[in-house]
């Protein structure tokens, strides 16, 4: 397996391979960490990992994205790896995804407006709280129907190919539910992506659901067992939405910028 060591962003969030993150980066470990990565060439990826972190904990002693007023007030004694405790990768889930950041904009405030893509699943095997930012050696996940295809075995592909059928069906409704409309009067979403771990990864991330849910998903060993679980999932919460009144679809749905 490809192991690395780079950067660690946590975040009360979970990223997928293929999808998008726009960050608001204020605090100052993680604009050192930005000013690392843009010494990196232009043609060369920017890459930090993402993982979310364990029982809501904060990225920060004080709320995430805002002033640290104690800091200010004068020097305190932090906790140990500051903040994430003598053993810090136990604040963190072991599965995340390495970011790729195409846009690093830094602010006159000296604060950073990113833009990263997830591209790969990794495995936390160590996390390093000595330097100005966190650091994780990773380990490179892979899709083990991938794997089987490359040696001929196709079983799996097309197991896969019709749970991402099922699951894009049970997510148009699910949709629909959240919009509050009648299924008829809506399209049918064909601008949705056929291959199967695509859509595992976009309708994980955007399904409305709680990060320990998130989280299950992007560590599952495959796509099919991902796929399944979505398809449990959805069926669950279209079958509680169709029995609720109307719910705040727009707010619900809204991709928000993570303050770090």
């Amino acid at each position: 397996m490809t192991t690395a060591r780079l950067p660690l962003f946590p975040l009360n969030a979970v990223l997928f391979p293929g999808l998008v993150l726009p960050l608001n980066v204020f605090e100052e470990r993680y604009r050192a960490m930005m000013r690392v990565l843009l010494e990196i060439d232009d043609d060369e990826p920017r890459r930090f990992v993402v993982v979310a972190i364990r029982d809501g904990r904060e990225i920060a002693p004080t709320a995430t994205g805002m002033p640290d007023t104690v800091a200010a007030a004068g020097p305190v004694e932090r906790a140990p790896a500051d903040g994430f405790g003598p053993d810090p990768i136990q604040s963190f889930h072991r599965v995340g995804c390495i970011a790729d950041a195409a846009k690093i904009r830094e602010r006159a405030d000296g604060s950073f407006e990113v833009l990263a893509t997830g591209t790969t699943r990794v495995k936390l095997l160590s996390v390093d709280a000595s330097g100005p930012y966190l650091t994780a050696e990773v380990e490179e996940l892979t899709e083990e129907p991938d794997d089987e295809a490359a040696d001929g075995d196709t079983k799996a592909a097309e197991e896969a190919g019709a749970l991402a059928e099922g699951v894009l069906r049970a997510f148009r409704s699910y949709q629909k539910r959240l919009a509050g409309a009648n299924e008829r009067s809506l399209t049918t979403g064909a601008d949705l992506p056929d291959d199967p771990s695509v859509v595992s990864y976009l309708v994980a991330a955007a399904a409305v659901l709680d990060i320990p849910s998130k989280q299950r998903l992007l560590q599952a060993p495959d796509t099919a067992t991902r796929l399944r679980e979505e398809l449990t999932l959805l069926r669950k919460e279209t079958a509680v939405i169709r029995h609720l009144p109307s719910l705040p679809a727009t707010d619900l749905t809204r991709g928000p910028t993570h303050p770090n």
